[in-house]
């Protein structure tokens, strides 16, 4: 008996103590199978090294098992073969989003994985029914299956799913109603782009607006169903009314007025071209007589003009004038017009000092021409010479007053102005280190400094800080336009917001076409641009750090599609990570973040305002995101944008 007792008692001893290698063993072998199953590009994992070192997987603290599996953007493709994750029983976080994996998901994939709290899949091609496997993750917190092709109707046993703080169900095939879901813990929730019906459950009427568009349901958030049946009755009643006279009496009207528009346009269009030419002779006239430069906007700011007097540049493109430099200053320095200062300026120059100032052209705008202006007292200042300006006197100064009082680290501040009949004039601080435009596009040779993940998340977090502020000032306030060539930056690359409050100033035709890469697609007069609007410049702005396109280049040169467009066919067919910068693809620990800052700005740059985020939502993510790229050192991929506690 003593013997037995011997034999059990060892055994025991040795499953308490056994060794943990066998776990991790399998783990392994199983991450090995998923990387032969799933073709594309090849996933960067090293088999002679120990497997909690591959990029995306995260190991348990002893290395005993895999804990998260982290495969966003690997151009992974191809059907997921049944039991292809049995051996990771331990996994607690799964992301495949962002690949191209398609056909219809083994009903018992997933059963395993009991201890799985965030699964991500969305931006696939995976179709055919929600595999039932997931009803059985009863840890399950966040679920995504966004953007795919899932059908059939959304099945009632999400009920299961009793801890569920996120469902994402939008952009796919999904029919009929929404089943009662009760769900206590469910903060995010989308089905929009769906081809759902009927009424939405009670219980989710107090989510957003935007979770249901692109479907046909009724109830709250959205209009009553009563509504609904109403309206389409009387729209039905209207059209049996129209008789046939009506209708020609429509065309008729349509096609006289067509004709008059095209004759206005016609005149509009002739005028316009006259006054243009004119115009450009005056300045380029003006301009050779005092040797400064004005070279044409193109994203990047042209440095380098040839040094002249600020007030004979100003003088000689205003006037038109022929007296030289000195009488120029004075022409506009003698009409009794004096700089207005803001705040507590330093008052330590006035107009005279200013146009005395060697000049250089930092570049012609959409809103004016800029100068560099050095003073002899040693500051360097910006002065921008407005051009267009359409509205009246007392207008004009009560919106620069506007301007002149916002105050943000992230905005370039308006320090001074020139008011008169002929000139408007602006003075800012100087930025050293000039645009995000030229630093992203104007110089590709060999002696560039790459700009790295963490400077450009840096640039993207202080410019929304600065266009948040501007939004904050109330619902009616924009920038209205926000693009790369706006965005200064400091010494040590701290964004700084410019330009902002001038759209309302100059006419229409002072914003030249090129600025449509960046142009929200329902803003059809630039001087009134919305806050969804300014969001979707920001978005486009984003997707030109991520990829280092300009979107001017992509209208030139990808047969007038957009750099949003663009983007957003590259994830939709066939998701690869050239879709980013070349000189970000170095940067293989930090793909997660750069993932997840691309779906924000695809976020942004949605064609309808309405699902487009605040700019407020936009600067928290960044935030988020920055807080966790610059808290990694680099060895790990971590998901802190989406992980988060129950």
């Amino acid at each position: 008996m003593s013997l037995k007792i011997l034999i059990l008692f060892t055994i025991s001893i040795f499953l308490i103590f056994r060794p943990t290698t066998s776990d991790i063993v399998s783990d392994r072998s199983t991450l090995l199978s998923i990387r032969s199953a799933l073709r594309g590009r090849s996933l960067l994992w090293n088999i002679t090294s120990p497997t909690c070192s591959w990029p995306g997987v995260i190991c348990s603290p002893d290395k005993s098992s895999v804990l998260e599996l982290h495969l966003p953007g690997m151009g992974l493709s191809g059907q997921i073969p049944p039991g292809l994750f049995s051996n990771l029983t331990k996994l607690n976080f799964l992301s495949l989003r962002y690949n191209a994996l398609s056909g219809v998901i083994p009903a018992d994939l997933f059963s395993p994985l009991k201890d799985l709290k965030n699964l991500y899949l969305q931006h696939n091609l995976f179709s055919g029914p929600v595999p039932d496997s997931i009803f059985s993750l009863s840890n399950l917190v966040r679920l995504n299956l966004a953007h795919n092709n899932f059908s059939g109707p959304i099945p009632s046993s999400f009920n299961n799913l009793t801890g569920l703080g996120t469902l994402y169900l939008q952009d796919n095939g999904f029919s009929g109603q929404i089943p009662d879901l009760n769900l206590p813990g469910l903060v995010q929730f989308n089905v929009s782009d769906n081809q759902l019906s009927g009424s939405i459950p009670s219980k989710l009427s107090g989510q957003p607006k935007d979770s249901f568009l692109g479907t046909s349901l009724c109830g709250k958030p959205l209009d009553s169903c009563d509504n609904n049946n109403n309206s389409n009755g009387n729209e039905r009643e209207k059209k049996k009314k129209l008789s046939g006279g009506a209708i020609a009496g429509i065309v008729i009207g349509c096609v006289i007025g067509l004709l008059l528009i095209l004759l206005f346009l016609f005149f509009c269009c002739c005028r316009k071209r006259s006054n243009k030419e004119t115009t450009r002779s005056a300045d380029v006239a003006g301009v050779k007589e005092v040797g400064v430069e004005i070279p044409e906007e193109k994203g990047v700011e042209s440095n380098g003009g040839k040094d002249g007097f600020l007030g004979s540049a100003i003088a000689a493109i205003g006037v038109g004038g022929g007296n030289k430099d000195k009488g120029k200053a004075e022409a506009i320095v003698g009409n009794g017009k004096s700089l207005v200062f803001f705040g507590k300026m330093n008052k330590s120059f006035d107009l005279d000092d200013l146009l005395k100032a060697s000049a250089e052209v930092l570049g012609k705008g959409t809103f004016g021409t800029a100068y560099k202006a050095a003073l002899e007292s040693g500051i360097t200042l910006v002065v921008k010479r407005l051009r267009d300006v359409t509205v009246p006197e007392k207008e004009f100064r009560e919106k620069i007053e506007e301007v002149g009082k916002l105050n943000h680290e992230n905005l370039v501040p308006l320090r001074a102005y020139y008011y008169s009949g002929d000139e408007k004039l602006l003075v800012y601080d100087y930025i050293s280190m000039g645009s995000l435009s030229a630093l992203l596009h104007g110089n590709k040779g060999a002696g560039r400094t790459p700009l790295n993940w963490e400077t450009r998340a840096g640039i993207a977090l202080g410019a929304a800080h600065g266009i948040a502020y501007l939004h904050a000032q109330g619902p009616s306030v924009s920038h209205g336009n926000i693009k790369s060539s706006n965005i200064l930056l400091t010494k040590s690359y701290e964004a700084r917001v410019s330009d902002f409050g001038l759209a309302q100033l100059v006419g229409p035709s002072s914003t030249p076409n090129r600025v449509a890469g960046y142009r929200a697609p329902e803003v059809t007069d630039p001087r009134k641009v919305s806050q969804k609007a300014d969001v979707y410049s920001f978005g486009v702005l984003l997707l030109e750090l991520l990829t280092g396109k300009a979107p001017t280049h992509s209208l030139m040169n990808e047969e007038g599609v957009d750099l949003p467009r663009w983007v957003q066919s590259v994830v939709r067919e066939e998701w690869t990570a050239e879709v980013f910068d070349l000189e970000l693809l170095r940067y293989q620990n930090v793909e997660e973040d750069m993932v997840q800052l691309l779906q924000l700005a695809v976020d942004c740059t949605a064609q309808y305002p309405d699902r487009r985020p605040s700019m407020a939502e936009v600067t928290s993510r960044v935030e988020e995101l920055c807080r966790s790229s610059f808290m990694d050192s680099g060895a790990d991929i971590i998901d802190n944008a989406e992980v988060q506690t129950a």
